[in-house]
Order: structure tokens, then sequence, then C-alpha cells
């Protein structure tokens, strides 16, 4: 690390340019390929997956799903005023470029007029561009064109896949509020602006780098549309953290005295060490979605990896570059004036450097009985009076806080235990299923078509089910037809198209419309009951076999698929973790709470995701459209994050209540000391990823919004309730036992360090005054 901190100081120029040459060459080609990302969350091997492919196969015009749709409030669609004028604007949009055909209902080729008939619909059809989707250019214009008709007791509005991009999420907005905020916390931790820039700039060359990578790898294989944004939100989120922890230690080392060169080399080898270990952590939580086999999620797991991998590159090339460049001005004007050691010289030993008004040797002047120290962290701790207890004690409000759960343990673990469990109580009532565009916002015209569609037909007209069979034969193709006659009067269906036959009747179809949401459980409840009661009774004898796909059947799938794995996919995750934490640490108490830890964070997180999407608190209001349930694969993205990101807190925090250890093997010095000295900066840190999530808040993207509140109140009660409460609570009340590992473990584990210790002087230090208490040795993890 040292040697990578060195080549990139002495060619920071080429860094940088490389890194922009990096950044401007992958988004000049994502731009030249488009973007071609996937929805389909079709599992292989199941009905829906298999009814989809017969579709596919058999019936290659089947499934637009784009319709005009309009309602009159006072007469009927069949007036001739409001005849006239709809069948004027379906001429215009279907001369329109990109729009292959537009059926109405009034000219008996296709749509339909509610039973009221105050509602009616146009089946609206585009030519796709090569990956498939219309260009958004063309969608808006008949958006456009087709919305003008609106007006006079008319409403006019439009639904579909296709229509859906153009109501994409406003990414830009989010990215840049994030940014801003993340700038003020950053400036405020460092009262510098060259030093809140740092990290920003760092971040933004990794993120944009991986974000037009992802666009490319979407052309290699399935990658989910909400998935360059999800990177984004990660990217920036530990992007700004990983390069706010290196730029802190190079700013220590220049308050130490040391030189720009050698303060940046020193960040990198110990910090940026950190950084590598925590960034492959996430990436090691991410990529565990692998197990699970689903193209979906494989290419999610990918892309967001990339994006942590990329902030990590650019956080340990980049960065030193950077601050090379930027020199001593990553001080503050106060600080600059302060930093000591002017008068040792370019060639003075790293550690010689001691902070101002502190005594470095026993010359005239100096106060009796003052020593100055090295801190624990290798930073020059401040001198204690002789006969204190504790030269290197942290003071401040960091300092009070950690006494104070010292000295109420109990009381503050309980506390901390009831706000994580009543927050985690909605998540047993979570609910996987479909979130369609019924649930965007109410502005929304595609909101405005499901609607209408819903008033007018019914709420099962948004939804239907497609029921699909290989026909072999005249005797299965009868069987076949006769079927909706035999399902119109079941309880939960309300209507039944007739039986449809695909190219050389091969296959049929039949179009099934429930009496409720396609979100609705009794429509899930319908599906179980066509698949293993219905459908088995109505063909038996008949060789039939019939497959129930539609949006539903199809979401009811996916989500049970994952639920089935996800035991083996939560398992590996706090496995892979737990492991971690052992080799880090040599401790088994260690790892477990840490486990404990990151569930309880996962379970409260997704109890506030349900509150607000599920149960619709506030949702409307915040502009996150209507309640709804949960998407099947947000659980697992959710815990694959998190689990990466709450290991990132666990870690900074414990090895220094680790290294406290096993210089005094005193727990209660331990666990205060090391959640004094940790807790600002796992503080700063927090609220600067808590801002960044939540920014994506307005991305006007339901998914994103989801991951966004997820995430930031994860983070935040991991950084507030788990790490500087709970976490410290517990290791007070366990004592000597957080640190106990079996003697056979210990010698047959091998012995790793997260950070090497600080580089030592290379001359002695000098002979500390009369009286005054020795030095204490710097003990540090060894690798």
């Amino acid at each position: 690390m040292t040697a990578l901190a060195r080549w990139c100081l002495r060619r920071r120029l080429a860094v940088v340019v490389l890194w922009l040459v990096a950044l401007a060459g992958t988004a000049a080609a994502a731009a030249l390929a488009g973007s071609s990302y996937s929805e389909d969350y079709r599992v292989p091997g199941t009905e829906s997956g298999r009814a989809t492919a017969l579709l596919e196969r058999d019936f290659p015009g089947r499934g637009g799903d784009d319709t005009i749709v309009w309602h009159t409030t006072s007469g009927t669609v069949r007036s001739a005023d409001v005849r006239q004028r709809m069948s004027h604007t379906l001429r215009e949009v279907a001369a329109l470029p990109g729009v292959a055909s537009v059926d109405g209902p009034y000219t008996g080729s296709g749509g339909g007029i509610s039973p009221d008939g105050r509602t009616a619909y146009a089946d609206l059809t585009f030519r796709g561009d090569g990956a498939g989707d219309p260009d958004v250019g063309q969608v808006r214009t008949v958006v456009t064109t087709a919305r003008a008709a609106a007006g006079d007791g008319l409403d006019v509005a439009l639904g579909g896949s296709s229509i859906g991009l153009t109501e994409g999420a406003n990414s830009h907005l989010s990215e840049l509020v994030g940014i801003v905020v993340a700038a003020v916390v950053l400036f405020v931790v460092f009262g510098s602006l060259a030093a809140c820039l740092l990290p920003i700039a760092t971040a933004l060359v990794g993120v944009g780098t991986a974000a037009a990578g992802t666009v490319l790898l979407g052309h290699l294989m399935p990658v989910a549309g909400f998935a360059p944004m999800l990177g984004t939100l990660i990217g920036l989120g530990v992007g700004i953290d990983y390069a706010l922890f290196i730029v802190t230690r190079h700013r220590k080392g220049l308050r130490q005295g040391l030189s720009v060169p050698e303060a940046a080399e020193r960040a990198v080898a110990t910090t940026g060490r950190a950084v590598v270990f925590a960034g492959g952590t996430v990436c090691a939580a991410l990529l565990g979605m692998l197990v699970l086999r689903l193209d979906f999620l494989i290419g999610v797991a990918l892309a967001a990896s990339l994006t942590v991998l990329l902030t990590v590159a650019a956080s340990l090339t980049l960065l030193p570059a950077l601050l090379g460049f930027m020199g001593r001005r990553v001080l503050g004007r106060r600080e600059r004036r302060a930093v000591p050691g002017a008068g040792l010289g370019p060639d003075a030993p790293a550690g010689l450097a001691v902070p101002t008004g502190s005594v470095a040797s026993s010359g005239p002047g100096a106060p009796t009985g003052l020593v100055a120290s090295t801190g624990p962290t290798g930073l020059a701790a401040p001198a204690a009076p002789t006969g204190s207890t504790d030269p290197t004690a942290p003071t401040g409000l960091a300092a009070r806080w950690s006494a104070l759960v010292e000295r109420r343990p109990k009381l503050l673990a309980a506390v901390a235990a009831a706000v994580m469990l009543v927050l985690a109580l909605p998540a047993f009532a979570l609910h996987l299923g479909t979130s369609d565009q019924g649930n965007n916002p109410a502005s929304s015209t595609t909101r405005q078509a499901y609607d209408l569609l819903a008033d007018g037909f019914g709420p099962g007209v948004n939804g239907p089910l497609t029921l699909v069979a290989e026909l072999d034969g005249a005797g299965e193709r009868l069987a076949f037809d006769r079927l909706p006659a035999r399902l119109r009067d079941m309880p939960g269906i309300a209507s039944v198209g007739p039986a449809t036959h695909g190219r050389g009747g091969a296959s049929g179809a039949i179009a099934v419309v429930p009496d409720s949401s396609p979100q609705s459980r009794a429509t899930s409840d319908l599906v179980r009951r066509l698949r293993a009661e219905t459908l088995p009774r109505a063909t038996a004898g008949t060789g039939l076999d019939v497959h129930v796909g539609g949006p539903t059947a199809a979401y009811d799938d996916f989500a049970a698929v994952i639920r089935g794995k996800l035991p083996l996919f939560v398992g590996t995750v706090v496995g892979l973790g737990c492991v971690l934490l052992l080799l880090a640490f040599r401790s088994v108490g260690i790892p477990l709470k840490a486990a404990a830890m990151n569930i309880a964070a996962v379970a409260s997180s997704f109890g506030l995701i349900v509150a607000v999407f599920q149960w619709g608190w506030g949702s409307e209001s915040l502009g996150l459209g209507r309640a709804g349930p949960i998407e099947p694969f947000l659980p697992v993205v959710m815990i694959a994050v998190l689990f990466g990101l709450s290991m990132d807190y666990q870690v900074f925090l414990v090895s220094r209540m680790y290294e406290e250890w096993l210089a005094t093997r005193d727990n209660r010095r331990a666990v205060r000391v090391g959640l004094a000295e940790t807790s600002r900066v796992i503080n700063s840190a927090a609220i600067i990823m808590i801002s960044v999530f939540l920014a994506f808040v307005l991305s006007g993207d339901r998914v994103i919004a989801m991951f966004g509140i997820g995430l930031a109140s994860a983070v935040a009660l991991d950084a507030f309730v788990l790490r500087t409460l709970l976490v410290p609570a517990l290791m007070h009340l366990l004592g000597g036992a957080n640190w106990w590992l079996p003697g056979w473990l210990d010698r047959r584990l091998p012995r790793i360090s997260i950070e090497p210790p600080e580089p030592r002087p290379t001359r002695p230090l000098p002979t500390p005054l009369t009286g005054a208490r020795p030095e204490r040795e710097d003990v540090r993890p060894v690798a």
C-alpha cells in the first residue's frame, strides 16, 4: 500500500489523467451503446415462466400493455362530441413516428368501453428499437398529443410500460442534493474547502465510471433498470466515507509535522488498508446474491460490486494524487499556522512532531510534570499531569457519553433493544408482491390511467391472469376451448375471455380478469386456487397442462423462489462476515454480536419500509405514491448492502477497542476509550451516508425511494443506536468474555490485521521529565 501511494504521488498528474480518460471513455462507450436494462422477473422452471415462454413462442404480438384512456364526467364516451374528438386524436397518434398501431373501441378492432359508458380505452403499440424499447422522445410526443384532447369534462391519461419510460427517475436532482449535503457535513468536519471537496471529487469519478460501466454491462447480461441508480446510491455513500477516512488520517499526519508525501503514504498504508477490507466486505455481501442463481439479481450484484470496487480504487489511487496537488491546503488556516515541527527540519523522523503546547523535551522552560506521548492511533496525544491515572484519556462530549454507557450499561442496553424491537415489529407484516403503476404518485399520467381503468372496468383489468397450455391434437384443443365456460362462475373472477390459439394451433391462451387488484392478496389466493384446485379438476382426463401466468403470478413465483433461498443467502452472508471478524479480532463473541446487530438493523429498517410503503404512512404526502406490497427482490438486495455497510462501522469501532484490550487487558477501559475515540468519526460518516441515501427519495422512483429510506434508516440506527449504545453496553456487561477464543482455535487461525501499526520513530524519543509517567507502549495487532 505504501508503494502504491508513493507511485501515485510521484506520478500524480498521470494518475489524474488516467482516471479522467477512463471516465470519459466509458461514458462515451455507454452513450454510443445505449442502455439495455431488463425488467424480466421471470424465474426459469416456475409456472409463470413456462407460461411466458409459450406466449413469446406462439403469440409474438401479444403482451403490449400500453393504453390511451379517456373518461367523461358528463354524458358517455359514445356521444358525438367525445367520439369525434377522440377519433381524431387516435388518428393523430397513429400517424406519429414510432407508433405501430392504435386500436380503439370506435372501430371495433380493439379497446373497450366500460359498462357505465363513461370510460373507454384504446390499445397502443409502439415500434421497438434494437433493444425492444421504443424511443423515449417519441413516446413523450405521443403522451403530449393524446393529452391535448383533454378538457371540457374529458380526462385523458396514458398507461403502460412504454409510457412509464417518460416518468423516469430524476436521478440528477437526488444526486445533487446528496452531494451538497455531504459537502456541508465535510466542511463542518474539516473546516477546509479543499479537504471537503476531495472526498466528493474522488467518489464522483469512481461512481461516474462505474455508472457508465453498468450501462455496458447491461449488454452482456440481464441488469435491472434500477441497478444504475442503486449503484450510484451505494457508491456515493461509501465512496465519500472511504475518502473521508483517508483524508482524516492524512490531515492527522500533517498536524504531526509530516511532509505531504509522508502523510499521504501513511494514510494509504494504514486507513487505506481498512478501506480495502471494508470495500471487500461490501462486495462479498453483494456477491452473496449469486447463491440465489437468479439472473435478475446477478446483474444487480455485479453492477453494485463494480461501483464499490471502483470507488475503493479511486480512494487508493486518485485521492493520494489529489492530496499531492492540494499540499497543506487540506488543513484549515489555523491548523496550518499551528503545524508543529517547523524547527525539526525536513528530515525529522516521523513520530517526533508534537502538538502545539506540548513538550518534546525537558529543555528550559518545560512545565514540570508534563510529557508528550504518542496516542494509541499514532497521533500525538495530550500530555497529562504527573500522577494522572490516564494520560491518553479522551475528553469532550464523546468521552462523557462513553463514561455514561460504562456507568449504566443495563439500562441503556434495555432502552436500545426496546427501540430496535418496536421499529422491527411492522416487518412481521411484510407482504412481497406486485408493485405497479397503481403505486405511482397521483399526479403521474400512468397512475391516472390505472385509476380510470380500475374505476371503469374493475380493479383486475390492470393485471389480468393468462392461462396458457400446449395443445396436442383436436381433443386437447376442444377441452381448452370449453375451459372459459367452466371458469366464469368461479369466485374471485370478474370475467373470462375466449380461448385463442397461437401459431399453427400448437398452444392456446385465455385471459382471466380477477375481481381484485393485481396487488391484492385475494388475487394471489386466486392464483393458488387455480393452480392447486380449479384447473386440475377442470382438465382431469383431458391431458391438458395449463399454466397460470400474468403479472401477479410472475411476482408470486419470484417471491416464492426468493423466500425458499433466503435462509441460504442470509447464512452465507452472515457466515462470511463472522469468519472475517473472527480472523480480525480473534474472538468468538465479537462476530456473534456483530451478526445479531446486523440482523437487528435490517429488521428495524424493514419495519420502517413496511410502515411507509406497505401501510402508506406518509407515502402520498412524501410523493412516494400509493401504499402497496414490497418488491420481492428488495429484502435480498437490502440485506446484502446493509450487512456490508454495518460491517464497516463494526470494524472501525471494535478495532480500536481491540487495540486497547491488547495493550491493557482491561475490558472496561478498552470499551470506554474505543467508543470515545471513534464515535465522532462514525457519526460524521453516518450523517454523510444518511444524507446521500435520503436524497434519493427525491428520485421519483418507488423502488429507489425504498432503498433510500431503508438504507438511511438502517445506517442511522446502526450508527446512533447500535454501535454507540447497544454494542458498547453489551461489551461492558460481558466483560472479558468479549475476547474469549478457545486455545485450540487460537493456534490454528492465521494472524491478520485490518490496519498495520503506525510507523515507530527511527531514533529514541526524548527522555521523559522527572516524575512523569513513562510513555505507554503502542501495541497493535500485527499481521
